[in-house]
């Protein structure tokens, strides 16, 4: 079971428990639960308006509304670091790779791109949402610091597959016959490379970003319910004094 859909289910068994339980001990339990309860659900619908638009609540649908953003910011990480000057005129240095090689080189490129300016983006504009204050409670942009890693691995997996595609390969070979200067090359990778994100639509984005984080992203609602339910039972014995 999903560990954010558990620790709800355990929060509410907690309250109901609350309610059965004699009403010395039962007091304990519900306040715990309500609180716990009241801190999952919170941090659970968070979570779930950084991916869906929900009627009502403004804001949500983070990445949806930054989609211009996010794919401005692809855009500047391939042709700053993966297609650099440098990155081209060494690929033109290497003659044997020019005429049946640059499949292999194009992946080692990937390998050495510098993914974490493009993470600090997309947690940057997370943070700079209306979801920014509620991660605030469990740590802000420090409680997304563990996804950097799995952003890297699927980013780092669409460069492979946006390299290793049959179209892109045959354009790049193709003016690279017809170009011998990095300032022209780059000039017509930029054409290509708009063009391959004008085909990337807002839900391609979202799904991609929900499969690198959410999961992660449910520690959230477990800590959630954790303080929530240690603040019920604080303010239970507060209230007994």
């Amino acid at each position: 079971m999903d560990k954010g859909l558990l620790t709800n289910v355990l929060a509410a068994a907690l309250v109901v428990a609350g309610y059965l339980m004699p009403a010395s001990a039962g007091q304990w339990a519900l306040s715990a639960g309500l609180f716990a309860l009241s801190g999952a659900l919170t941090n659970s619908l968070a979570i779930h308006m950084l991916f869906e638009k929900v009627p009502g609540f403004y804001g949500s649908g983070v990445i949806a509304l930054h989609f211009e953003e996010f794919k401005r910011g692809i855009r500047e990480m391939i042709m700053q670091q993966f297609f650099s000057s440098d990155s081209i005129d060494r690929f033109f240095d290497a003659s044997s790779m020019m005429q049946n090689g640059f499949n292999k080189l194009l992946p080692e490129m990937v390998d050495e791109i510098n993914l974490d300016k493009a993470f600090d983006s997309l947690v940057d504009a997370i943070m700079q949402s209306s979801l920014g204050s509620m991660l605030g409670f469990v740590g802000g942009a420090k409680a997304l610091t563990g996804l950097r890693e799995p952003f890297n691995e699927r980013m780092r997996g669409f460069l492979y597959d946006l390299v290793q595609s049959d179209e892109f390969q045959a354009r790049f070979s193709d003016r690279l016959t017809q170009m011998t200067h990095s300032d022209a090359v780059i000039a017509r990778l930029e054409e290509l490379v708009d063009r391959r994100l004008d085909e990337l639509t807002p839900e391609q984005v979202r799904l991609l970003v929900q499969k690198m984080i959410r999961k992660h992203l449910g520690w959230l609602v477990v800590w959630g319910g954790v303080i929530g339910g240690l603040m019920g039972v604080v303010y239970t014995a507060l209230s007994a004094i």
